[in-house]
């Protein structure tokens, strides 16, 4: 069902951006918002609106930078800011899809639609909230998309679509008292409910979760899974993406990107990370290396080090060392420059001369914060130090600095 715009919301977006208003938001782009609403706005300003756009072209600067410099789109209040993909994300998941139509049934903001148009040549938008909807007819027409909007649920949607190359479908990970779900079958919608609809509607359906869920839980309930997309940025976990295909057979394949780093993706199957035997460390090597959130979050361990010719120092650990740099190796590289078993005398020995530190605990009895005030050590500075168990259960203390080549 397509409705035609909400007369109230066109009214007072129509109200709201006048020239004052629009000259007052770029005037006071880079201002304190709190700080501006104290003050009085210029006659013939809508001062709400303008201090809304101002927040939200603030707060799209680093995660939609291109939407935040268009001064011709308009945006909702905070949350739904919030709650949107980021433009590297977006741009991450048009890359993997491609036809002639698709859908949107969580449109949200609209940052997805407006990626994934750019490899379709018709989209669709679904959203339940009206004001939503309005705003992303305006921002698709700045935009020049080639995307119809449709002001209904996913479930109304789904009863009369036609069919589509692609379905995407981003549920809320929160129940109705706002309270955040773990199981994917209580996001909303329900995409374990929808997906056989999904699959019939559409040639592939892509389905984005939260990196807080469990990815194995979810491949055990959402079914022709082709592919999985664990995407970090910078080294933060931020989309679970699934691409279930209608003909989809065999090995689930996880590929673990962590964009904006450089860093070579890996991709792997989980019965490949079963049968790799398990290579431990003897001792600690020269360097060390701790794999990205992307790797961490997926489960690629043995494999990991089967690949980059590296040894866990531990099954449970997830840290590896070698005695050669392995400079392309997906994650933090350390160079070891001591380390000690943990004990009383550890800090007048290994930690004599280190007065500040950034400390990691993996697979350790202790925490950040017990250590920190254990050894009167302040957070900072070019030392690094592990906390972790090797082989044979030995608690240890590793003092290590960046790689230098890194």
């Amino acid at each position: 069902m397509i409705q035609k715009p909400s007369v109230f919301w066109w009214l007072f977006y129509f109200c709201g951006m006048n020239e004052a208003t629009r000259a007052y938001i770029e005037a006071h782009l880079n201002e304190d918002v709190s700080l501006l609403a104290l003050g009085k706005a210029p006659t013939g300003v809508d001062k709400a609106f303008a201090l809304r756009q101002i927040e939200a072209r603030q707060l799209l600067q680093k995660k939609v930078p291109s939407w935040s410099t268009n001064a011709e789109l308009w945006f909702p209040p905070r949350l739904s800011l919030e709650q949107c993909s980021s433009e590297i994300t977006a741009m991450y998941k048009a890359g993997l899809v491609g036809g002639d139509t698709f859908a949107d049934l969580t449109g949200g903001l609209g940052i997805d639609s407006w990626y994934l148009s750019k490899g379709f040549k018709h989209g669709h938008y679904v959203e339940l909230r009206p004001a939503l909807c309005d705003l992303a007819r305006h921002n698709f027409d700045v935009l020049n998309a080639d995307i119809e909007v449709h002001n209904e649920s996913a479930e109304d949607y789904l009863g009369h679509c036609p069919v589509l190359d692609l379905i995407y479908i981003d549920p809320a990970r929160r129940d109705l008292y706002g309270r955040k779900t773990v199981a994917v079958s209580d996001c909303t919608p329900d995409v374990v409910q929808l997906q056989d609809i999904m699959l019939e509607k559409a040639k592939t359906v892509m389905v984005k979760l939260s990196p807080m869920l469990d990815l194995h839980q979810a491949l055990m309930v959402l079914h022709k899974v082709k592919e999985v997309h664990v995407v970090a940025v910078t080294n933060e976990c931020k989309e679970l993406l699934l691409l279930q295909q209608r003909d989809a057979v065999g090995p689930v394949s996880i590929h673990c990107v962590n964009l904006l780093t450089g860093q070579e993706a890996v991709e792997f199957t989980k019965e490949e990370e079963d049968a790799t035997p398990l290579c431990l460390a003897d001792t600690i090597g020269k360097y060390l290396y701790e794999p990205n959130a992307a790797l961490m979050k997926a489960g690629c361990f043995k494999v990991l080090a089967h690949r980059y010719g590296v040894e866990k120092l531990h099954k449970n650990s997830n840290l590896y060392t070698s005695d050669h740099l392995v400079a392309n190796f997906p994650g933090r590289i350390f160079e070891v420059e001591d380390w000690a078993p943990f004990n009383k005398k550890v800090g007048q020995t290994l930690l004599s001369d280190v007065a500040k530190a950034s400390i990691a605990v993996r697979n350790f009895p202790l925490s950040v914060a017990e250590l920190r005030k254990s050894f009167k050590l302040a957070d900072g500075d070019s030392t690094y130090l592990f906390a972790t168990t090797l082989k044979g259960e030995k608690k240890v203390l590793i003092k290590t600095k960046k790689a230098a080549s890194i």
